[in-house]
């Protein structure tokens, strides 16, 4: 029964995927620079008392790295075991307001996906995530930070997590796509996703699709270099030996989808993403990958780079990303250790 559940409901998302077209308006793009152009990003932060208490410091340290022009926090603010309250999002949202940079922030699972368990406030998810939006994008269209920039938002479709932007001749888009089977893992005391909860994923993943096609019509438009995608949810998960597609099969639109977008891309694509806490960089869709089967991607996909950051208790660093011009491969990047 979870199969034929799971292939209906991705079958449904396909098929929404399919039939919405409707165009985005053109992203904010950053004049051509012909010098490297670095951003910072972190996720899965803070976890727990301490890392609440430290993270002040973490964000003075980014603030005062002269290379850094951009921070992308890849979601889960909080760990999967404390109380999804309103006091707690207004405090992390302060400490964001601090950056000095502009912050795009990717949302987690932990924030409103998880928040249904009775440890973390048995919250009905739907109504956490609508806070999250009311909080955290109170203006659609600027990132967060003390120097917010423009960015092209889907506040439109309800979604202005969702945005995409422009810079040093790279596109960017960060993409509301979470752990937990992308939010369809059954809530507390229920054995399948709820009609709303089910509504919900349907809504967001044709979003999610849509957003990664006109990014990369639009980075072929420009002659951009490379594409970079933001996410949260770890899609490829190198710890899961052998991935059962009952618990992996919300994201095969959204992986399907980057697959036919990066092969027809004659440039590097870079995803970023959280949530398995482990620093990771690999080839997620190359040739003999056990998840070309699971995803039913048919052509393996060899410009595809993903990374994963470090995250959760144990992190101790932030991912330094440079793009360079004269650099072949666009980007490169460095784990910075946090000085506290």
């Amino acid at each position: 029964m979870r199969l034929r559940r799971a292939s209906f409901i991705t079958g449904s998302v396909a098929l929404i995927a399919a039939t919405v077209g409707l165009p985005s308006a053109t992203a904010t793009s950053a004049s051509h620079e012909d010098k490297p152009y670095t951003f910072a990003v972190i996720g899965d932060i803070p976890y727990g008392a301490a890392q609440i208490a430290a993270f002040p410091k973490v964000v003075q340290q980014i603030n005062a790295d002269p290379q850094v022009r951009l921070v992308s926090h890849l979601g889960d603010i909080k760990d999967g075991s404390s109380q999804c309250t309103d006091e707690y999002f207004g405090q992390v949202k302060t400490q964001f307001d601090k950056f000095s940079d502009p912050l795009v922030y990717t949302v987690g699972d932990n924030e409103w996906t998880d928040c249904h368990r009775v440890n973390n406030g048995a919250y009905n998810p739907l109504e956490r995530l609508a806070k999250i939006r009311s909080v955290f994008f109170p203006t659609p269209g600027r990132t967060l930070g003390e120097h917010p920039a423009k960015v092209t938002s889907q506040a439109g479709q309800g979604l202005p997590e969702d945005v995409t932007f422009t810079r040093a001749d790279v596109a960017f888009a960060a993409v509301h796509v979470v752990g937990s089977n992308n939010s369809l893992a059954p809530w507390t005391g229920r054995t399948a996703p709820t009609p709303e909860q089910t509504a919900e994923v349907l809504g967001r993943t044709a979003g999610v699709i849509q957003e990664i096609r006109d990014t990369f019509a639009r980075a072929r438009e420009e002659h951009n270099r490379a594409v970079v995608l933001l996410t949260q949810a770890d899609m490829f998960d190198p710890t899961v030996t052998a991935p059962a597609y009952a618990d992996w099969y919300a994201f095969q639109p959204v992986v399907q989808a980057i697959a036919q977008e990066s092969a027809a891309f004659r440039g590097p694509v870079y995803l970023f993403n959280g949530d398995s806490h482990q620093y990771n960089a690999d080839q997620p869709l190359a040739a003999g990958s056990k998840w070309l089967t699971l995803y039913g991607v048919t052509k393996p996909v060899s410009n595809l780079t993903r990374v994963t950051i470090d995250g959760s208790t144990a992190v101790n660093n932030y991912l330094r990303v440079t793009i360079d011009p004269k650099n072949r491969d666009v980007l490169s990047w460095t784990r910075v250790p946090f000085t506290s």
